[in-house]
């Protein structure tokens, strides 16, 4: 790629950056406000409550930022910037149409885009420790114990793809993949999602950010725009993960006319994704710690040994 391209896909990437997450945004807060009845985020603005996230905006901006004052001030400053820009440096890698050859800068994409996300949950681990308030070092630590549960059978469901693929680079599993992939790897697609989730601290995995038992967690001292930025970055954590899971395990721009229209498939596939995570949360309750923990070793982990053995058994049969 010359420098022309690489300047676009930058300039791109930016773009969706700055408005995917808050389309997201937006949809979820119509999606509860019609599986809920929440009749609030109907009205700003007139019709079907357009307006709403402006409305979010403006008070954001409108708050008052504070910092306690024994908290570790530049630590409690730098946190919400390093739990949102892990996912614009894991967009610039993730290929969105046919030809998309950015990926392949990167040889070893899945590991690097999966180390990437990790680096940004250290961003509400910054945050709880650095607040002094009992609450929020709490929460930080919930993430600590996810992280480290949840990590390892996303690691394992990305491995079986790479090893169907015999690439680690994103672009060169889609171009290896096929249709029959779909049943053949689903149970590492639903395991990388479920992990993904808990990695992002969504409901039903939200022990973290739990109201009702630590206020708010590691957020709790955040206030205003530094708060918005901790927001955003879980937006943007859908996205990325939403995308990711399009790409690995459901053929990313694969689709009828994918020559001309691969990145309208890519999209389309991130965008049931991330309806699916708006969905559960509006579905499904709070886990407990003891059951979050119990999903990831017994279950989760199991599930993704047995799916990179099923794939080493196919790839046998196969060559």
């Amino acid at each position: 790629m010359d420098a022309a391209d690489v300047l676009w896909r930058l300039l791109a990437v930016l773009l969706a950056f700055l408005l995917l997450p808050l389309i997201v945004g937006q949809a979820e807060h119509k999606a509860m406000a019609h599986m809920q009845g929440r009749v609030g985020p109907m009205y700003a603005g007139g019709f079907h409550g357009w307006a709403q996230l402006v409305a979010d905006g403006v008070k954001f901006a409108q708050k008052e930022d504070i910092v306690p004052s024994g908290a570790d001030r530049r630590v409690f400053q730098l946190a919400p910037a390093v739990a949102l820009l892990p996912y614009l440096v894991v967009l610039i890698v993730i290929p969105v149409g046919d030809g998309d050859a950015v990926g392949q800068v990167v040889d070893a994409g899945v590991f690097f885009v999966l180390a990437v996300m990790g680096v940004g949950v250290l961003g509400s681990l910054m945050g709880g420790w650095a607040s002094a308030n009992k609450f929020s070092l709490l929460g930080g630590l919930r993430t600590a114990a996810q992280l480290l549960a949840y990590e390892l059978p996303m690691l394992l469901a990305a491995a079986s793809v790479a090893m169907a693929a015999g690439t680690l680079s994103l672009p060169g599993i889609l171009d290896a993949w096929q249709w029959w992939w779909l049943p053949w790897q689903i149970i590492g697609g639903l395991v990388f999602f479920t992990a993904g989730l808990a990695e992002l601290q969504r409901p039903p995995f939200d022990a973290p950010v739990a109201d009702s038992e630590i206020i708010f967690g590691a957020y709790t001292e955040y206030t205003g725009l530094r708060f918005a930025l901790f927001l955003l970055a879980e937006y943007a954590g859908i996205v990325v993960l939403s995308a990711l899971t399009a790409v690995l395990f459901l053929g990313g721009w694969h689709g009828p006319s994918a020559g001309e229209l691969g990145w309208v498939w890519t999209l389309l596939k991130t965008a049931l994704l991330a309806f699916v995570v708006i969905w559960l949360r509006v579905s499904y309750p709070r886990l407990r710690e003891d059951q979050i923990q119990r999903m990831a070793w017994t279950v989760l982990v199991p599930l993704a040994l047995f799916q990179i053995a099923l794939t080493g058994v196919v790839k046998v049969v196969i060559q």
